[in-house]
């Protein structure tokens, strides 16, 4: 369980970073992180980091797509972790299933 808990610790605060960083190329005139970076980065479970990034460097806050893109993430990963948690749906192997399916 720790290392789960280091993982989404370094995975939350490299996401905060990424969007902060990005913040700080849209001040300076630079080029840009892709946002494809930061959904893969919210998707692996930076969520969080994200999230606060947007919130406090307001980052991405007024871009409709982006929210969307975003809420979308968050939503599939609340509804994997009500499965896993209070249905303790086997998710992984649902997954495997859905991959293989021919």
């Amino acid at each position: 369980m720790n290392i789960l808990a280091f993982y989404f610790l370094l995975i939350n605060s490299i996401a905060f970073i990424f969007a902060g960083y990005d913040k700080y190329l849209v001040i300076n005139h630079k080029r840009r992180i892709p946002e494809n970076s930061l959904f893969a980065l919210a998707a692996f479970g930076g969520s969080v980091g994200l999230l606060l990034a947007m919130i406090i460097f307001r980052h991405k806050t007024s871009k409709a797509s982006f929210i969307l893109k975003f809420s979308a993430i968050v939503f599939i990963q609340i509804l994997i972790a009500v499965l896993l948690f209070v249905y303790n749906v086997d998710v992984f192997n649902i997954a495997l299933f859905l991959t293989n399916y021919k």
